[in-house]
């Protein structure tokens, strides 16, 4: 048995797609130390740059004193402190999917989008998705042992098509920003065609929190609400902490807290993180001066990285160069490192085959000279 996972192993070594992690000897930060070395870090998705904000330092270590720094429970045993209900209350008002909205924490986004899919789907019921979503969500549409129909990305005709043809329930479920190609769900049309089908809209909102909307996220930056959308957010991206809520009906939400199988067994997030939410949040409602700054480092970016790869459209944080081949974007990626840069390659399964890219994540920690040096390093490696 061993001697096949080692072949299995050395299998996906040779074919570029092994991944590593890497040790990070310090915060997260537009700079990052590793061993020795300072990187300027173009990788990960703390957006407004709150993952190490003073502020919220302090937060968690006056709730740590207060909460202690563990739920000892499920959220229906004894784990559902005063933070957690606080947290939720706020972020149902800034949210607001539709009118009177109630909102559950949970300790990630994965665990959310499954107890949502689970909860409102099952055998007889289908769920159709497009075909570029977050795995989570297609793990959860799999869990819920529903039909799941996939569509090819931002096809509304062939959603359609799928939502006439389909049983039981019908679930709408799409990323809002999609987090590899960091274009954005035309979720407008997608609430129509949830009215239209009489279905429910689930959007996974991970990257958009916070950055879109005046922080409010991509239901907000598209001006819709309704009462069939059931919405996830995550916590730990550009709120700058961990963990993520679900918001929608109140009736949806009191489904999850009876069934949701994700929410009902599993440990509470620790109170101390509830309490640096709540601080968080408030930055994000003041934080026009932080969205801004990153709206400006995307279009310099942008206009300043002429390269032989194709850059994908985006107006979010995510910026994505398709390189193509999976050995060209680790030998990219390496390059960019040897300048002191952290950029991911992003291989399949991941992304499709013949789309490896490099994802570059830009945050409002990062200054214009961060930017317009990593176009330098990419045009010395595409043209040097």
């Amino acid at each position: 048995m061993l001697a096949e996972l080692e072949g299995a192993l050395d299998q996906r070594r040779d074919a570029g797609l092994f991944r590593s992690r890497r040790t990070l000897d310090g915060a997260q930060g537009p700079c990052v130390r590793i061993g020795e070395r300072t990187f300027v870090s173009f990788a990960s998705n703390d957006y407004l740059g709150f993952a190490n904000r003073p502020e919220l330092v302090d937060a968690a270590c006056a709730a740590a004193r207060t909460w202690g720094v563990g739920a000892g429970a499920s959220h229906l045993v004894t784990g559902h402190q005063a933070p957690h209900e606080a947290l939720e209350r706020e972020l149902a008002a800034f949210v607001a999917p539709c009118a009177n909205a109630r909102t559950l924490v949970f300790s990630s986004g994965y665990l959310a989008n499954l107890a949502i899919l689970t909860t409102l789907a099952g055998r007889n019921d289908t769920i159709v998705a497009d075909r570029l979503n977050h795995a989570c969500l297609v793990d959860g549409a799999l869990l819920s042992r529903a039909t799941l129909v996939r569509y090819p990305h931002l096809d509304l005709a062939a959603a359609g098509r799928a939502l006439r043809n389909a049983r039981g329930q019908r679930i709408i479920a799409t990323d809002a920003v999609f987090s590899m190609d960091g274009d954005i769900a035309p979720l407008a049309e997608l609430v129509a065609l949830a009215e239209v089908h009489d279905a429910w809209l689930v959007v996974d909102d991970a990257h958009g929190f916070g950055v879109l909307g005046d922080g409010r996220g991509s239901l907000a930056d598209a001006g819709i609400a309704s009462e069939r959308i059931v919405y996830m957010g995550t916590l730990g991206k550009a709120a700058g902490v961990s963990g993520a809520f679900v918001a929608a009906h109140p009736l949806v939400i009191e489904s999850i807290v009876q069934a949701g199988r994700s929410y009902i067994y599993t440990t509470a997030s620790p109170a101390l993180i509830a309490e640096t939410l709540r601080a968080s949040l408030a930055l994000i409602r003041d934080g026009a001066r932080e969205r801004a700054h990153l709206a400006r480092l995307v279009d310099a970016f942008r206009a300043q990285v002429e390269l032989p790869w194709r850059l994908l459209p985006s107006r979010t944080p995510i910026q994505p160069l398709v390189v193509g081949g999976v050995s060209d974007a680790v030998r990219i990626a390496a390059a960019l490192e040897a300048r002191g840069f952290l950029v991911p390659a992003i291989r399949p399964p991941t992304v499709p085959a013949g789309t490896a890219r490099l994802r570059v994540s830009l945050s409002a920690g990062h200054a214009q000279e961060d930017v317009a040096a990593l176009a330098q390093a990419l045009h010395e490696i595409a043209h040097g």
